[in-house]
C-alpha cells in the first residue's frame, strides 16, 4: 500500500510538472470567454442548478443567467492581464493551469456575490453567508474542468503531437545544403560575418542580439548584434530555415529528432542538451516544411 502512494505520489507531481498550453492570451482567450459566458448562461437556465427563489428577482431569470455568464467571462479577462509576459506563457504547466483554475473560480464566486444587490431583492445580500454561498457554489460547479477537461485535453494533446512527430521522425531528411555562405549584415560594420548555411542549426533571440548555433562537437555558439526578425528575413530564401516559436529560428535539415507534449514539438539536435520548441500555431508551417525535405 505505501509503495502504491508513493508511485501514485511520483506520477502526480510528474504530470503537474508537464508543459500545458496557455490559452489565456490573444484570440484563445477571447474564445474561451465567449465559450465560458455561454455555457454558464445555458446551465443557469436550463438547469437552475442551485435554490431559486423568483419572489426576490429583480428581473427575468434568462437576463439573471445571461448576467452571471457575462460576469464570469469579464473576470476571465481581468485575470488574464496579469498572465501576459511570454515568458510565463511559453513556461506554462499542468499545475499552474489548474491553479489559475481554482484562483478564476474563486474570483467568479466573489464577483457573483458583488452584484447580488443588482439580481436579488434581498436584504442580508451583503451577508457572510452569501459570500461562501456563491464562492461554493462556483466551485462545486467548476470542479468539472479541473480534474476532467485539464487532464483529458492534455492526454488529447499530447497523443496528438506525439503521433505526428512519430511520423515526422521517419522522413528522411536530407542534410546536404549546397555549402553556401551567407554575408550577414549588421548595424555595426566590425561585427558582420558570414553564415555557412550546412553548419547553422538554430538561433535564439536575445533582446536585439543572437545566439547563433553551429554544427561542431561540441556545438559552437555565437553572440551577434542584430535581432532575430532581421536575420529571419535574410534567411527568408532559404524554405528549410523557419521560425518555429518566437525566439527561434530553426534550420530543419538539422534536426535529429522530433518529440511532442501537450504544448506541441520539441526539437533535439546532436551534441546540445536542450530542446528548441515549436509553438502550436507554428506547428503546420513545420509539418510542411518537414514534408518537403523528403
Amino acid at each position: 500500500m505505501s509503495s502504491f502512494l508513493a508511485n501514485l505520489k511520483i506520477e502526480t507531481i510528474t504530470f503537474l510538472k508537464q508543459p500545458y498550453p496557455f490559452y489565456y492570451s490573444g484570440k484563445s482567450l477571447w474564445v474561451i470567454a465567449l465559450l465560458i459566458s455561454l455555457m454558464s448562461f445555458l446551465f443557469n437556465y436550463f438547469f437552475e442548478p442551485f435554490n431559486v427563489y423568483s419572489p426576490e428577482h429583480k428581473m427575468d431569470f434568462i437576463f439573471i443567467s445571461l448576467l452571471h455568464g457575462l460576469n464570469s467571462s469579464l473576470v476571465l479577462i481581468l485575470l488574464s492581464i496579469f498572465f501576459r509576459k511570454p515568458s510565463i506563457q511559453e513556461n506554462w504547466m499542468v499545475w499552474q493551469e489548474m491553479l489559475l483554475v481554482l484562483l478564476f473560480f474563486f474570483l467568479v464566486g466573489i464577483a457573483q456575490f458583488l452584484i447580488r444587490d443588482i439580481i436579488y431583492d434581498n436584504p442580508n445580500n451583503w451577508s457572510i453567508k452569501y459570500l461562501l454561498e456563491e464562492i461554493s457554489n462556483t466551485f462545486l460547479v467548476g470542479f468539472l474542468f479541473l480534474f476532467i477537461l485539464i487532464p483529458g485535453n492534455f492526454s488529447r494533446l499530447w497523443n496528438i503531437h506525439s503521433k505526428q512527430a512519430g511520423l515526422l521522425n521517419k522522413i528522411d531528411k536530407d542534410s546536404y545544403i549546397n555549402h553556401t555562405l551567407l554575408k550577414i549584415d549588421t548595424p555595426i560594420i566590425n561585427e558582420r560575418f558570414t553564415l555557412e548555411l550546412d553548419h547553422f542549426l538554430f538561433a535564439k533571440a536575445d533582446g536585439n542580439y543572437v545566439e547563433i548555433y553551429l554544427k561542431g562537437n561540441p556545438i559552437i555558439k555565437l553572440l551577434k548584434r542584430i535581432p532575430i526578425k532581421e536575420l529571419e528575413l535574410l534567411l527568408s530564401p532559404y524554405p528549410f530555415i523557419i521560425k518555429t516559436h518566437r525566439s527561434y529560428l530553426v534550420n530543419t535539415k538539422g534536426i535529429k529528432k522530433v518529440s511532442g507534449n501537450a504544448q506541441g514539438y520539441r526539437l533535439e539536435f546532436s551534441d546540445f542538451k536542450e530542446d528548441i520548441p515549436v509553438s502550436r500555431n507554428r506547428i503546420p508551417n513545420f509539418d510542411k516544411t518537414i514534408k518537403r525535405l523528403n
